[in-house]
């Protein structure tokens, strides 16, 4: 298969000088590649270094054919049209204008005839037939701007495309639409992505990281289960090295025992003079040749030793992974958590987000929260935690609750991360402090990082560490699409600690593998508004 994109020795580092990658040589053809990695190990710098928009610090980026993106920020300029998201708007103009006879020769020249009946079909296959291309891009639903986009990557038929976080912040809906198109795409694409489901699409995965980049062919599934087995393998592996270095350096310190204890058994004979001194010269040189023989072999023996833990040593990658246990909460299993009775709710002069809403929550329960975007989901979430009053109906709120937002809204920008703890936990002392970050990998100096430095994963964990390490710790935790900007390391740990949380779980998510990895039981699906 003829590669569209390759990487050729290809180094690269961040904008703080960091090293992201070094030496890497990768090729991408038409296949639908998912690339996975931690954040921050340099995902989206590769895009950009395909797109041009980054100059490598050392070897060749090489592309052949034309090459489309999907950006994680959809949001659509001022005054645009779904004509512009399309990217229609003037190629379309140009053939209105020669049917009117107003057209001049470079619009002959760039006249694309094809475009109207491609741009059809295109909206047809997102199912937006009949959404007219003139309407304001602003009154598009996140999931109508998703699909505009997607549409728009058919109609310009490149050869390869590039999605960065395709499914962050869709509902199931525009989810579906991405997995479909791709589903159905021929050329090739390269996939950033910790959507699980969506990653089980792909015909083979490459992870990133800090030693370069690992190629598994196949999907999620089979990239998960190869990477157990390379890990436990690679462990096994260091494990074995250092014990063998540890039985060397026994044998070595026993042969230097040993020719001491010769060398000092030879200085006593010498001293009785009771042998002849011929006879005492022979064995002494004996003695010697032996043991240096000895301490040779044992020195070559530590010497490979060594090279095979240096070996097995560079193959671990050196990583502080995020791992916490949420301490115990203290929920009655007859307590009721948080209730809602016929609950309703409306803007003043507008029409109501959510009618009839009825719930109740006992006990350590954990029930998701579904529906489209626009079903009134972050509403029932602001309801759940007092920040707004009910039209009409009751909300009964029985322990003490915490909410994590998906934009992490309790962290003030101004402040360290070790103040914004200290703020939402008086009780806890700066010794408190320092632990409870250190377990979300904020260790030492980082956790005097201003919150306002921190990348979208990094502000997530902080909030995780400020709400779920409280000395008195929450008996319900609400939590807002909690998974749009971790990796998947981060995203296993998150979800290994909820499962073994012993409070109540409100959760509001499209992640299906989320859901049933924390142990979800119920749902409440909000209907489409």
């Amino acid at each position: 298969m003829p590669s569209l994109i390759t990487f050729d020795s290809l180094s690269q580092t961040s904008p703080e000088g960091r090293l992201l990658f070094e030496n890497l040589t990768l090729a991408f053809g038409r296949e639908r590649t998912g690339l996975v990695g931690r954040n921050g190990v340099g995902k989206t710098t590769l895009l950009r270094l395909i797109l041009g928009e980054l100059a490598p610090a050392a070897g060749a980026v090489i592309v052949s054919g034309r090459i489309a993106v999907l950006r994680q920020q959809l949001a659509p300029p001022p005054g645009a049209t779904l004509s512009d998201l399309l990217g229609v708007a003037e190629p379309l103009a140009r053939l209105t204008r020669i049917e009117h006879g107003e057209g001049e020769g470079a619009d002959f020249e760039r006249a694309d005839w094809t475009l109207p009946q491609r741009t059809q079909a295109a909206l047809a296959e997102m199912e937006l037939a009949g959404v007219p291309l003139e309407r304001p891009a602003a009154t598009l639903s996140g999931g109508e701007a998703t699909r505009a986009a997607l549409a728009a990557l058919l109609i310009a038929e490149p050869d390869f495309i590039l999605m960065d976080e395709p499914t962050n912040n869709l509902d199931s809906d525009g989810r579906a639409a991405v997995a479909a198109m791709l589903a159905d795409w021929r050329g090739g694409a390269l996939v950033v992505s910790h959507d699980r489901a969506l990653l089980r699409r792909m015909d083979r995965i490459v992870e990133l990281t800090s030693l370069g980049a690992n190629v598994y062919g196949g999907n999620y599934d089979l990239y998960a289960a190869r990477k157990a087995e390379e890990e436990a393998a690679v462990a096994r592996d260091l494990d074995r090295a250092e014990q063998a270095l540890a039985r060397t350096e026994r044998r070595v310190q026993a042969a230097k025992e040993r020719k001491a204890k010769a060398d000092a058994a030879g200085k006593r004979s010498r001293a009785r003079r009771d042998m002849p001194k011929l006879w005492l010269d022979a064995q002494a040189e004996r003695a010697e040749s032996t043991s240096s023989g000895l301490s040779r072999i044992a020195e070559r023996q530590r010497a490979e030793a060594e090279r095979d833990l240096a070996d097995a040593e560079a193959r671990v990658e050196r990583v502080r992974r995020l791992a916490f246990e949420l301490p115990p909460s203290g929920l009655p299993d007859g307590r009721v958590a948080l209730a809602f009775d016929d609950v309703g709710f409306a803007w003043p002069d507008g029409a109501p987000v959510l009618e009839g809403v009825s719930f109740r929550l006992v006990g350590p329960e954990r029930l998701a929260v579904t529906g489209p975007n626009g079903a009134g989901k972050t509403t029932l979430i602001r309801l759940a935690t007092g920040d707004l009053a009910p039209t009409h109906g009751q909300v009964g709120r029985g322990v003490p609750a915490v909410l994590l937002d998906q934009r992490a809204g309790m962290l003030h920008d101004d402040e360290t991360l070790l103040e914004n703890f200290r703020r939402l936990n008086p009780a806890a002392d700066d010794n408190a402090a320092y632990a409870a970050l250190a377990r979300f990998v904020f260790r030492n100096v980082t956790a005097l990082k201003p919150a306002a430095a921190l990348s979208g994963g990094e502000r997530l964990r902080a909030a995780l560490a400020c709400a779920l390490m409280a000395v008195r710790p929450p008996q319900l935790i609400i939590l807002d699409e909690p998974t749009n900007h971790l990796d998947l390391d981060s995203i296993a740990a998150v979800e290994a600690a909820l499962l073994a949380y012993d409070g109540a779980l409100v959760v509001v998510s499209h992640d299906r593998d989320f859901l049933a990895a924390i142990g979800v039981e119920r749902e409440l699906a909000l209907p489409a508004r």
